[in-house]
Formats: structure tokens, sequence, C-alpha cells
């Protein structure tokens, strides 16, 4: 932009020059100024860079950066091709927003914890979703801005019971002396067993793993005595496990396996973006807002139409009977680009999509009967219940939470 406006101030000095030398009284102060702009705009035109948005409508796909091996968050059936969890449903609700058909046009992209940043920062990938916990680090420095955080986890670790008895343990990590734990490779997870283990003068040895597929093999082979994780891997790994009974002993005998009771860290897991990709990122965060929103005001993935038709509707005094679901459901609301504003009705394809936010955890982590509207504790069935913990809504003491969508 400096090189554009030195050569417009230049260009127009010569100008003035040549002006002066013909005796030409048509360079005015209004010329001068009018090159100016036009120098200025066309720096801010050639520094700005193209929405990822537009890049996805021009495309007419969206590539979502996932995960394909954790029950509940991302995973990939390989006997159906069918994907599930939480990070899959908020992917398709993003698709929906903008537009598109979330059964044909999100590609799906595996997105490993040590590749994740630099898919994400080279354009592989157009947004992560993929249990990914927003630091200090990523968020400065790897070319990342964090949306909306759709899991609040901690830190977990799994544990062979043939090496160290839960009992005896205590079910605590702290027993773990002299363990072999496998750790994912690229991960907060690294850091946060060397701070925990460490600061308790407790030894371990790291066993590093590129993914939870190899980090199974070896807790299954019993190269590794534990594995550590986010805590709702750790379950769902663990259930995995208990039902397929791959953890045996040398005689072929059923190994029991037991979580230690202690959560490590806090782990806010949500979806990132590039850098200076604001318009994106703002849909990004808004449609898991729109979520949790929808929700609290008790619409669903049934009942949207409808609550729109009665939400916007004018009561006796002719002022629409609720204002703010109106605009949920009916709004802009400001989200998009010049060239591809959403829809007004982007909240209600959302919700066909994936639901409102109890809805989609339902469906990652419970039996999917829920109605959307009775609060966690109507929940049944579920591996990871969401009564009493961060992920309830905030009006059940948890700390699931929109701003005001208006």
């Amino acid at each position: 932009m400096r090189a554009l406006l030195a050569t417009t101030m230049m260009l127009l000095m010569m100008t003035a020059a040549l002006a002066g030398c013909a005796g030409d009284s048509e360079f005015t102060q209004e010329t001068e100024d009018a090159a100016r702009e036009e120098g200025r705009a066309a720096g801010i035109a050639e520094a700005t860079p193209v929405s990822t948005l537009d890049t996805i409508m021009d495309r007419g796909s969206m590539k979502c950066g996932v995960k394909e091996s954790q029950y509940g968050m991302g995973y990939l059936d390989s006997a159906t091709g069918v994907r599930s969890g939480l990070d899959i449903s908020y992917c398709r609700a993003v698709a929906a927003a903008l537009g598109l058909d979330p059964d044909t046009d999100v590609e799906y992209i595996p997105a490993s914890g040590s590749d994740r940043f630099e898919k994400l920062a080279a354009g592989t990938i157009d947004v992560l979703i993929r249990t990914t916990t927003w630091t200090t680090s990523r968020d400065a420095s790897l070319n990342a801005d964090f949306a909306g955080m759709n899991f609040f986890d901690g830190q977990g670790i799994l544990v062979r019971g043939d090496r160290y008895d839960e009992t005896a343990s205590g079910n605590s990590a702290g027993s773990l002396d002299g363990a072999k734990i496998c750790v994912g490779i690229g991960t907060t997870t690294e850091g946060n067993m060397q701070d925990w283990f460490s600061s308790r003068n407790i030894a371990f040895e790291s066993v590093p793993v590129a993914d939870a597929a190899e980090a199974t093999a070896k807790f299954i082979d019993g190269s590794c005595d534990a594995f550590t994780g986010d805590m709702s891997a750790m379950v769902a790994k663990k259930w995995q496990l208990d039902n397929d009974g791959s953890v045996v002993d040398a005689e072929g005998n059923a190994v029991p396996i037991w979580i230690a009771s202690e959560l490590m860290s806090k782990e806010p897991l949500g979806a990132a973006t590039r850098d200076m990709d604001s318009d994106f990122k703002d849909v990004v965060a808004w449609v898991w807002y729109g979520m949790v929103t929808a929700e609290e005001m008790g619409v669903t993935a049934a009942n949207a139409a409808d609550m729109a038709a009665s939400a916007c509707a004018l009561n006796e005094g002719g002022s629409t009977t609720d204002p703010g679901m109106c605009r949920l459901l009916t709004e802009n609301l400001g989200l998009g680009t010049a060239d591809n504003p959403l829809a007004g009705t982007w909240m209600q394809a959302v919700l066909d999509a994936a639901g409102n936010y109890g809805e989609a955890y339902d469906d990652a982590f419970c039996d999917g009967s829920y109605d959307g509207v009775s609060g966690s504790d109507a929940m049944t069935g579920c591996l990871i219940s969401r009564a009493g913990t961060l992920n309830a809504l905030v009006s059940e003491g948890g700390i699931q939470y929109a701003p005001p969508m208006r």
C-alpha cells in the first residue's frame, strides 16, 4: 500500500511540474485530493485479503478440519462411512448458515494434533473444528483466531489396571510413579502432563504418539501403562475398550482399565479460523452462540418455522410478539460479507442441520431422544452427562452462555 501511495504522489508531483511548465491552470487542489484518494483506495484494496467466506461461496463447498477417532466429538465409522460427534454437528451448522447443503457441500479433512494449524494456515482447510484447546500461544503465534467454544474439557489419564491397581492407587494419577504414558505430539497435553508430574516430583516416561489410534494400539499391546488426553476422550476410549474387550494380559485375560480422578488442566475446546478473517470468524462464532440461544429460547429443529411465525406476528398493539426470537430466526444480524451476506433465515437452516445446542449434545453423547427444551437432566443414555458440568447452560449452573443476538 505504501508503494502505491508513493507512486501516486510521484505522479502528482510530475503532473504539477509539467502543468507549471505549460502554464496549465486546470491542475487544482481538488485534482490532487482526488488522485490521492484514488491511490489510497487502490492500496487498501490490494492489502485487504479475500474473506474465506467468499472463497467458500465461490467454490460451493466448505473444508472442515476434523478428528476421526473420538466418540462424541469427531468420529468416522469405517464400516458405514458415517461421521458423528459434536464437532461434526458444528461443521454442518456453519455450512448450513452459509446456505450450503450440509449433507453434500462439506468436505471433511482429517487434521492431526501435529498438522492441524499448518493445514489451517495453508488454506488446506477453511475452518478447524477438532477438539482444539484455545491457548495464548496458539491465538498469538499460529495464525489462528478462536471462535465458539463448543466443549469445556480438562485433561485426564486412562490407566491399565494390571500395571497400576485402581484400589491400591486410590484412583489417583499421583500413584503412577515410573509409568510409561502415551501422549499426542503437538498437543497441550504434553506440556500439561510435564507440569503436573514434575511439580509433584513424580517420575514418568513420555511415549509420544502421532494420534489416538497409535496411542490406543500401544495401550492395548502394553507399550504404555497409561494414556492421557482430554477427559471426554478418555471416557469415550474407556467405553470403547470395555465394550470390545481388547485390553488383555499375556494369558488372554481381560484387564480392568480405570480413569484417574484428577483433572490436570482447563481445556476449552473450540473452532479456529485464520487471522485477519473477521467476517468468516464472526459467522463461525455466532453459529455456536445461535445454537445456545435457541436452546435457551426453546427453539428446536422441529419447531423453528412455527416459532418464527408466532414470534414475528404482531400483537394487539401492533408490535412484534417476541422481538428477540424473531431477530434470531428471521434476521441477518449483519453477518456475512458485502458479496455474500447470510440469509435472514440462516439460523433456521442451522437448526435444521444440527439442532440447537442441547439437541447437538444429545446426538453426540446421549441416546438422541432429548426434546431440545427440557434441560440437561432430561437427557438419557449419556456417555458423558451434561448435567452439573461446565457444559450445561448458564441457567443450569454451567458456563455455556451466548451474548445477546441483536
